[in-house]
């Protein structure tokens, strides 16, 4: 995969991330400290800027009450 592909889907996970937390009426530090994580870790995920491992991932969907399709692009 190349390194354009990665960033944009880290981007479009973030973005689709970032609108589930809006939608809950969450800060991220409310959905890093639900999902055992520093806010600014969670920050760089939410902006695309990083990715990480998928028992991040669902601890932060686990946090924002969605499951992995509501998140991941098709």
């Amino acid at each position: 995969m190349s390194t354009v592909l990665k960033k944009s889907v880290r981007q479009e996970i973030g973005i689709k991330i970032r609108e589930a937390r809006e939608k809950k009426k969450l800060t991220q530090e409310e959905v890093a400290q639900k999902a055992k994580m520093k806010a600014n870790y969670y920050a760089k995920i939410e902006r695309g800027l990083i990715g990480t491992a998928p028992e991040k991932l669902y601890m932060i969907f686990k946090a924002l009450g969605v499951e992995a399709s509501d998140i991941f692009p098709n």
